[in-house]
C-alpha cells in the first residue's frame, strides 16, 4: 500500500480500539464507522470528545428520541469533529422536525439525512433544501413503490443537496436503473447506485464504468455487487483513478485489516469488510476530488454514502436479532 494511505489505515485500526473502549455497549459496526469517521479526517479518535457530543445529544432529545437509537454515535462523532456542536445540533433537530412535518418517517436514516442538511447548508436554505429532499424521494417513490423506503432518506438528502434538477435528475436515476438492472442485483441496491451516480458529472459513460470496474474485481474474486458495497462500487467508478490500480488498493487493504485484531472473519463479515476497504481508498482521493476533479458534490457525499450503508447495514443485523430472540422465546 501506498505510505500516506497504509497509514490511514493503521489509524483506522487504531481508531476502533479506542471507541471500542468508550463505548463497549453500542454496536460494533457504529464503533467502526466512528473510527473510520476520524481516520478519514486522519485524526485519532477522541472517545472523551465523542462521549461529551454524546451527552449533549441526550440533553436536548427526550428517552425515545430517534436520535439515541444506532444513529447515536454516529451523529455524536460528526458533532465531535466539528467546532460547533451546539448550534449544529439545534440545526439539525430543527430541520428533522421539518422533514417529520412533511411526512418524513420517524428512523435512524432520518437522523443522518438532517444532519446531512444541518452540516452542509445555511439556516435560510433549510426549508428549501427538505422540500427537494421531499420532491426527490416522492419521485423516486413513483418510479418505484416498493424499492423505496426509509434507507433512501439519506440519499434523498444528498441529492436535494446537488445542484441537479429533480425531474431530470430522476429521469436520469431511471435511464440508469433500466442499464444497470440486468446486471445488478437487488433492486434497491440498483436504486441506490443509481443515486451515487448520478451525484457525479452527466457522463454517458457512467453505467459502462461502474460495469466495467465491477468486472475487474470479479476477476481478482472480490464481489462488490452485493447489496450493501453496491453504492461503493459506484463512488469507485467516479473516482479519478486507474481501474486495475482502484481494484488493487481495495483488496490490499482487504486483506491487510483481515490479520487485525477484530477484523478477523468471526469478527466482521466480508460484505462489511470490503465496504470499509473501498471506503479507505476513496476517502484517499477526496483531496482531489475537492480541487475539482470532479464536483463537490461527490466529494462531500462520500462520507454520507459510507453512513448509508453502515446504518443499512446495522439496521438489518438489529432486525435478524430481533427475529432470533423472538424465534427462540
Amino acid at each position: 500500500m501506498q505510505e500516506q494511505h497504509a497509514a490511514r489505515v493503521e489509524l483506522f485500526v487504531s481508531n476502533t480500539q479506542i471507541i471500542k473502549k468508550s463505548f463497549k455497549w453500542q454496536n460494533v459496526m457504529m464503533h467502526r464507522l466512528a473510527a473510520l469517521l476520524y481516520a478519514a479526517e486522519n485524526k485519532q479518535a477522541d472517545g472523551e470528545a465523542i462521549r461529551q457530543s454524546h451527552e449533549l445529544i441526550k440533553q436536548n432529545t427526550n428517552l425515545f428520541s430517534a436520535f439515541r437509537g444506532n444513529s447515536a454515535i454516529s451523529i455524536a462523532t460528526l458533532l465531535s469533529l466539528t467546532t460547533d456542536q451546539e448550534k449544529k445540533l439545534e440545526d439539525t433537530l430543527l430541520i428533522y422536525d421539518l422533514m417529520k412535518k412533511i411526512k418524513f418517517r420517524t428512523s435512524d436514516f432520518l437522523v443522518i439525512a438532517a444532519y446531512q442538511i444541518a452540516a452542509h447548508e445555511t439556516t435560510e436554505q433549510f426549508e428549501h433544501k427538505v422540500e427537494r429532499a421531499k420532491a426527490f424521494y416522492d419521485h423516486m417513490k413513483a418510479q418505484h413503490r416498493f424499492l423505496t423506503g426509509q434507507d433512501d432518506y439519506i440519499f434523498a438528502a444528498m441529492l436535494a443537496l446537488s445542484d441537479l434538477d429533480v425531474e431530470s435528475g430522476v429521469t436520469r436515476m431511471e435511464q440508469l436503473y433500466a442499464e444497470l438492472k440486468p446486471e445488478f442485483s437487488p433492486g434497491n441496491s440498483v436504486q441506490a447506485l443509481t443515486q451515487v451516480l448520478v451525484l457525479g458529472d452527466d457522463n454517458s459513460e457512467a453505467g459502462a464504468h461502474v460495469i466495467a470496474l465491477n468486472e475487474a474485481f470479479r476477476r481478482r474474486g472480490i464481489r462488490l455487487d452485493k447489496m450493501y458495497t453496491l453504492p461503493a462500487l459506484g463512488i469507485l467508478s467516479l473516482l479519478p483513478a486507474d481501474r486495475d490500480t482502484l481494484v488493487e488498493q481495495v483488496e490490499e487493504t482487504y486483506e491487510w485489516l483481515r490479520t487485525q485484531k477484530g477484523f478477523g472473519a468471526w469478527s466482521i463479515n466480508k460484505q462489511e469488510l470490503l465496504l470499509l476497504s473501498s471506503s479507505l481508498v476513496a476517502v484517499q482521493y477526496v483531496e482531489d476530488l475537492r480541487n475539482g476533479v470532479l464536483t463537490t458534490t461527490v466529494s462531500t457525499s462520500i462520507t454520507n454514502i459510507i453512513i448509508a450503508q453502515q446504518a443499512a447495514m446495522a439496521a438489518a443485523a438489529t432486525s435478524a436479532a430481533v427475529v432470533a430472540s423472538t424465534s427462540s422465546n
